[in-house]
């Protein structure tokens, strides 16, 4: 029989799979004798129907006349060999994948053949197996719609009551293999996305929906692995550490986007199991406790970390309850969430975390702070009274006795650059989160003025007193005085649904102090001589984005306060004239104008969010590169000049005038009308041909510029 195999036949015929097929049947069992026949049986068989299924129909009408796939589990039945097993599913992979008439799919779902494979008790110590089983399942899934569909489910009383394909799959949803993961994730977005009713249904009944808490347990899981990276990192920076953890990271915002991508399946009660599940594994007992000052415990990741799944997930995860229940609790301290992340929520206890080790913010009260960026030796001004003093503890964790909105902007005034840069991140991401209500954006004190302007110019317009009253008020720039009625029905959810008992005072508060508040952090924020530009850059940004017009909102306390900070900048920069560098202070100035105005009025601020997870590469240079070297002091007058640049700028900005595109010759407060400059006909850009310069009012002779 086996010579009779080589024979010389046309390969691509009827007479050719009619030949393989009548040779398999007389297979009884599969050994090592002839596995290698019935492997190159089966991969012919498959070539020969992809190759009918584009040229000739009656190559499948034969297959199903003669029953190939019944004999295709005759053969799974009897071998004795894994390779026949790999080869087997191998071939139905491909034949699947490859048919294009719906009829061909049709038949190779129905008479439970593809169930019974599917369900199989493969031995899958042999981890190869397991690959080809994996991709066969994805196969099938692939040619899923509402017709198919149904010809791999069992309904009972018209409702799913089992679905073999989509239990099999998620048994390896959270294999080791990351091949593996992504696969069946596919497979299970292909499921959703058919928008069958029942198998809807089927997949958020109570027996099944448990996939998705364990989506979020796992997912649990690899927030502590990250941390673990941070961490070490932090202690071991270098280019290893930085790919680990950006690999990390990458892995993070997959599964994020998977979440965002099962939601959009539009099946109901997936995004409310989605939302509970983040909340009670994730942002209750692990992210939010990890912002308490006191000594850490088994529960806790550090604040840098949880500051940055935060941001990701309301960037990602665009479910409306969600963000706002996020943004609600930012209204009570780390105590009311203690109690759930010391108990056990959904049967899930969260396993140990590390903590993130930052560097301990220097005493505000000294020149020159080494956080692992180059610094700035310009006079600390920050001395607001209008926000609470924060506590930052060594570890860089927030003070757990304010509620975390407040300590949120406590840490611009006292926390590190890494904790600034967090904060400062998480409040632009609030910011630019459209799920969020414009009432709850009030009341955290970051809704843009412009988006003030525009609710209440639409109340004016249709003839409400109090929107007009408003927006022509020089006094009031809240859309109102109290907190929305949003608001308190998320108070009210973390109250009833997720027993948030503890009381905060914080919510009582007009969102006009709130946003004084923000400002007042800001303004203090810039006056910090520890913090990085690039960090400043940010803290630009977001009050570029808060107050878009107007100086209206700068109290004289602000203004002094900047002009303070600008008037020091200035004579440090003054110095930089007797440094290593004078001949490119005046191009890096150029330079650096340009960028900070192209940063601040910018859509979005120029640093992502992973960015404060990674190791300080200015830190690790300085430990190699001698501080009195000329690249040393080239870092150090780029580092004051951005500061500069944006201290300028923010003095422009305080006076409500347009930024310029290039630097103007004269300080901010030289811009009124009747400077010397502007009275000898010379604008801020410098002189011009042509330009008449009048010399002065006892002069008779008026100078006219020529070359």
């Amino acid at each position: 029989m086996w010579r009779s195999f080589w024979r010389s036949r046309d390969r691509f015929s009827l007479d050719e799979l009619r030949y393989l097929t009548e040779q398999l049947a007389k297979v009884q069992i599969v050994n090592e004798v002839n596995k290698d026949f019935v492997i190159e049986a089966l991969r012919s068989i498959a070539e020969l129907i992809t190759y009918g299924d584009q040229h000739d129909s009656s190559f499948f009408e034969f297959f199903m006349e003669k029953q190939v796939m019944g004999e295709f589990v005759r053969v799974l039945k009897i071998s004795r060999t894994v390779t026949v097993s790999l080869q087997l599913l191998q071939t139905i992979s491909i034949m699947i994948q490859n048919l294009k008439g719906e009829h061909a799919i049709y038949y190779m779902f129905s008479n439970e053949h593809m169930n019974y494979l599917i369900t199989y008790s493969f031995d899958f110590n042999n981890e190869e197996l397991l690959s080809y089983y994996i991709s066969f399942l994805r196969a099938i899934s692939g040619k899923l719609n509402k017709n198919t569909i149904s010809l791999l489910v069992k309904t009972q009383n018209d409702e799913v009551v089992s679905f073999p394909l989509y239990v099999e799959a998620i048994r390896y949803a959270f294999h080791e293999e990351n091949m593996i993961r992504t696969a069946v994730r596919a497979l299970t977005l292909n499921v959703y996305h058919v928008g069958d009713d029942g198998v809807n249904r089927y997949v958020t009944s109570a027996i099944h929906a448990d996939y998705f808490s364990n989506l979020v347990t796992f997912f649990h899981k690899q927030c502590v692995t990250l941390n673990g990276l941070v961490s070490g990192a932090a202690k071991n920076p270098g280019h290893d550490s930085t790919s680990t953890i950006l690999a990390a990271v990458d892995e993070i915002e997959d599964n994020l986007y998977y979440f965002s991508d099962v939601i959009s399946a539009g099946i109901p009660d997936v995004g409310r199991l989605i939302t509970d599940n983040i909340l009670q594994i994730l942002i209750f007992p692990l992210l939010l406790p990890s912002l308490r000052i006191e000594a850490v415990d088994e529960l806790q990741i550090g604040a840098m970390t949880s500051l940055y799944l935060i941001c990701c997930i309301l960037h990602i995860v665009k479910i409306k309850d969600l963000a706002n229940t996020i943004a609600a609790a930012l209204f009570f301290p780390v105590e009311a969430f203690k109690q759930n992340s010391e108990s056990k929520l959904n049967g899930y206890m969260p396993g140990p975390g590390f903590v993130h080790e930052s560097q301990p913010p220097g005493d505000e009260n000294l020149n020159k702070v080494d956080t692992g960026h180059v610094t700035v030796d310009v006079a600390n001004l920050s001395s607001s009274s209008h926000i609470h003093a924060a506590v930052i503890a060594q570890n860089g964790c927030i003070g757990s006795h304010l509620c975390l909105r407040e300590a949120l902007l406590s840490c611009l005034s006292s926390g590190d650059d890494a904790l600034v840069l967090g904060c400062l991140g998480l409040l632009s991401t609030l910011l630019q989160t459209k799920e969020l209500e414009e009432s709850m954006l009030d009341a955290l004190g970051i809704l843009p003025q412009r988006k003030q302007h525009k609710k209440l110019l639409l109340q004016a317009l249709v003839g409400e007193g109090l929107g007009e009253e408003q927006l022509f008020s020089s006094e009031s720039r809240s859309i109102r005085d109290g907190i929305g009625s949003e608001l308190d029905g998320y108070l009210q959810k973390l109250k009833e649904q997720y027993g948030v008992l503890y009381y905060s005072p914080e919510v009582e508060t007009s969102p006009r102090v709130h946003r004084f508040q923000v400002l007042d952090a800001l303004v203090n924020l810039f006056c910090r001589s520890n913090i990085s530009a690039e960090t400043l850059w940010d803290g630009g940004w977001l009050l570029r984005q808060l107050l878009p017009y107007s100086e209206a909102e700068f109290n004289s306390h602000h203004l002094n306060l900047l002009r303070g900070s600008y008037k020091n900048c200035s004579s440090a920069l003054q110095q930089e004239i007797r440094g290593l560098w004078p001949d490119l202070l005046i191009t890096v100035l150029c330079d650096e104008w340009k960028k900070c105005k192209k940063a601040i009025e910018a859509s979005s601020p120029q640093k992502e969010p992973k960015c404060i997870l990674l190791p300080s590469q200015k830190s690790y240079y300085n430990d190699v590169i001698p501080s009195e070297s000329s690249f040393a002091a080239g870092e150090r007058m780029c580092e004051l000049v951005k500061v500069f640049v944006l201290l300028h700028q923010l003095q422009i900005f305080s006076l409500g005038r347009a930024l310029p595109d290039q630097p103007p010759i004269f300080p901010p407060a030289n811009f009124p009308e009747i400077s010397r400059a502007k009275t000898a006909g010379l604008d801020a850009s410098g002189p011009k041909l042509g330009t008449e310069l009048r010399l002065g009012q006892s002069s008779i002779l008026n100078l006219l510029i020529s070359y």
